[in-house]
């Protein structure tokens, strides 16, 4: 109950001044410095009333002025969206407030090493904003820690009067105070970041080949291969386009993402790389990017299964889905193309002769090229079609797949007399 709670709280926090077109990672350094200041916040009130308690309230004015401050960015940021605004508000505050206290109570010894929370000025610089800047933010910090006796010795002739037990207190209080809010920072910027990468992790694998994808983000030179045992698949949904006429958009990309969602399944399932959809045509492909050597198989196998579960789908005038498939084998060059919206594609005369299967094909049959045809009869039923003209190869010879041949039995037989053979 308690951490749904906490979780709940933090979502809450996180929503102040967000805004929903923000890149992924905008929106983790907003959340992150919004949970900062509110950890941050409580500390300016606690260390006031214990300056004040101890009788200098100069010193209390500080911590107490912080924390009013800080709410008062929190507002305008919510108000205004200005995420520039409210990173050097909350840094400046954190970096100046700890140094102005230091010089107020009479220098580093006095202060009990306060200065020590504007440290949290260039660390929160490195998450909220860069590394790059966050040194001259590192630099401000050492100058403060610097010039904060000196200064106090110019400004009071006298040291705060805290009692010694107090001053080693707040010793302790500064050091754990500052030790907690620097983890916390660190950890929570790593977790968030943790998560933003994994989400990008996971959108770039539904673009790419899972090897693809890590390859790519090592090296983002082309990336081109050439495989020599492919079988490429085409599916394309039969009259889909006079179908989709008389449907309403929703309707229309409904009834796709039903049906490509499941062929996506059975693609996992078998353990073969999706490619592309086209509209309503969807492109798959066996031996790439890792080769193996039942790609042919393995394809027609899905084909079949392809087809049944068309049939269980619904069209949008209440008919039911049947696909046109085109298959063939051979030889592809892969690669990612473009920087910006990438694509896993293949080329070849084999992805030429598959697309062709499939757009010459007929409704509700899966037709395959000669080359498949080599590689899976023995195992599959396969129906001559006889020759067809393809542009660019001319007559090709073709067939229809039907479906698996039976196993052979191994059941022993019997002689007539009753023993077996």
């Amino acid at each position: 109950m308690s951490r749904r709670f906490g979780t709940r709280l933090i979502d809450l926090v996180a929503a102040i001044g967000s805004d929903p077109g923000d890149p992924a990672e905008l929106r983790v350094r907003k959340a992150l410095i919004i949970l900062f200041s509110i950890l941050v916040l409580p500390v300016g009130v606690i260390w006031a009333a214990l300056y004040w308690a101890n009788g200098e309230a100069g010193a209390a004015a500080l911590p107490l002025s912080y924390s009013i401050f800080s709410v008062i960015a929190l507002v305008a940021f919510d108000r205004t969206r200005s995420f520039t605004l409210l990173r050097r508000a909350e840094l400046g505050a954190i970096l100046v407030t700890p140094f102005l206290l230091g010089v107020t109570l009479g220098g580093l010894v006095a202060s009990s090493g306060v200065v020590l929370w504007a440290f949290l000025a260039p660390l929160g610089a490195i998450a909220f904003e860069s590394p790059r800047r966050a040194w001259r933010w590192f630099g401000v910090f050492l100058l403060f820690v610097i010039i904060t006796t000196p200064v106090a010795n110019f400004v009071r002739s006298e040291p705060s009067a805290l009692p010694e037990s107090m001053v080693l207190t707040f010793m302790a209080l500064n050091i754990i105070g500052v030790s907690f809010a620097a983890f916390f920072l660190l950890a929570t910027f790593a977790r968030q970041r943790q998560d933003a990468q994994e989400r990008a992790d996971g959108l770039l694998l539904n673009i790419l080949p899972a090897s693809v994808a890590e390859r790519l983000k090592l090296d983002q030179s082309q990336m081109a291969e050439h495989h020599d045992q492919v079988t490429v698949l085409f599916a394309d949904v039969v009259d889909f386009t006079p179908m989709s006429t008389g449907l309403s958009p929703a309707d229309v990309v409904g009834v796709l993402d039903r049906l490509f969602s499941d062929f996506d399944d059975l693609v996992d399932r078998y353990g073969v790389e999706k490619i592309k959809t086209i509209g309503d045509a969807y492109m798959v492909a066996a031996g790439v990017p890792e080769p193996r050597i039942d790609h042919a198989t393995v394809m027609a196998d899905l084909a079949l299964e392809m087809c049944e579960l068309a049939g269980r789908h619904r069209r949008g005038d209440g008919g039911f889905i049947r696909l046109r498939i085109g298959v063939n084998s051979g030889s592809v060059v892969a690669g990612v193309i473009g920087r910006r919206k990438f694509i896993y594609d293949l080329w070849g005369d084999a992805v030429n002769v598959a697309s062709r299967m499939e757009s010459h094909g007929m409704p509700g049959r899966i037709q395959i090229a000669e080359p498949t045809y080599k590689l899976i009869n023995t195992a599959f039923e396969c129906e001559p079609r006889g020759e067809i003209e393809v542009k660019g190869k001319g007559m090709v010879q073709t067939w229809f797949l039907v479906g698996r041949r039976p196993e052979p039995s191994t059941e022993p037989t019997s002689n007539p007399t009753g023993s077996a053979v």
